[in-house]
């Protein structure tokens, strides 16, 4: 059996979550599928994954083995790309990940749009708010929120004006004590998400001051969707952390206020991301160049949203 092609059997079965749904992917038998993984196994003498009937897990040996062989099978298509050159059409699945509403409201209309003229491409939408390894998780392009270290991805900024606000609904606000600076919310109800911070949230130095202000405290919620800790925080029950565009309409309509805009953080920048090499496949050229000019405005629409709320 061809090793490469036994790999492409594998990274298919992990992306799928099962033999059966690899099999149904490649358009080939459960059995083909699981001979491909037994002749690896064979070939690297350890177990690479732990079956059940409905579900596959990773070894600790297969974890390092699928790493490698999303390294080998990205080399080998960037490989034909370069070979192939322009000439090459857009074609194939392209993997984006993004946060959750980012994702759902900001990126996905233009992915539709961008799937409606390319119709060679499928994507793979993963909306998840940790930051993984994108050649190990075999991701073409991802969506950032943040200050990026310095590394070997390729990022394109579509966005900088990004800002972190404190919010509570008023009728929450009227029956506890003001928030006039940060250490005055040790003595509310937070309710966190997995995004912003679990157990504290640092805030700019004081006036005169030099230090970061890092509030620790219990949150009463935390939980690992935006849309639940706004709902939460419409409904009365506590104060949380999130970025402007999750919360300008509720605010223009009163439901929600800021609190602490004296000590917002600074703005952060937003970029589209990309492993080094994967722009020489013509489906993530193509998808950056279509994206990037559409995201530049929809941010810039709503960094002048973000604005208005301090009118």
């Amino acid at each position: 059996m061809d090793r490469i092609e036994a790999m492409r059997v594998f990274v298919t079965a992990l992306d799928e979550g099962s033999l059966a749904a690899a099999a149904r992917k490649l358009g080939r038998s459960p059995a083909a599928v699981s001979r491909a993984i037994a002749f690896l196994e064979h070939h690297v003498g350890a177990e690479l994954l732990h079956r059940t009937t409905r579900s596959i897990k990773l070894s600790e040996a297969g974890e390092r083995y699928a790493a490698a062989c999303r390294r080998v099978l990205i080399d080998l298509e960037e490989a034909d790309l370069c070979a192939a050159g322009e000439r090459a059409a857009p074609r194939g699945t392209l993997t984006i990940t993004a946060p959750p509403i980012s994702g759902e409201e900001i990126l996905r209309p233009v992915i539709d749009a961008y799937l409606d003229a390319n119709p060679a491409v499928s994507v793979n939408l993963v909306l998840i708010d940790r930051y993984g390894n994108l050649v190990e998780e075999g991701i073409d392009v991802a969506l950032r929120v943040a200050h990026l270290p310095d590394s070997s991805l390729v990022a394109v900024r579509v966005g900088g004006d990004v800002r972190r606000v404190v919010v509570a609904s008023p009728r929450y606000l009227a029956g506890h004590p003001r928030i006039v600076e940060p250490a005055d919310l040790t003595k509310h109800r937070i309710i966190t998400t997995t995004h912003f911070g679990h157990d504290a949230w640092v805030f700019p130095p004081a006036p005169g001051g030099s230090v970061a202000r890092s509030i620790h405290f219990k949150p009463r919620l935390v939980v690992n969707s935006v849309r639940a800790a706004l709902a939460s925080a419409i409904e009365g029950h506590g104060v949380t952390r999130l970025y402007t565009y999750h919360v300008a309409e509720r605010v223009q309509e009163g439901s929600l206020e800021i609190v602490l805009r004296d000590a917002e953080p600074a703005p952060l920048p937003v970029h589209l991301i990309t492993p080094q090499g994967r722009t020489l496949a013509p489906k993530v050229r193509t998808f950056l160049d279509f994206a990037v000019p559409r995201l530049r405005a929809e941010f810039a629409r709503l960094s002048a949203q973000a604005d208005a709320l301090d009118d």
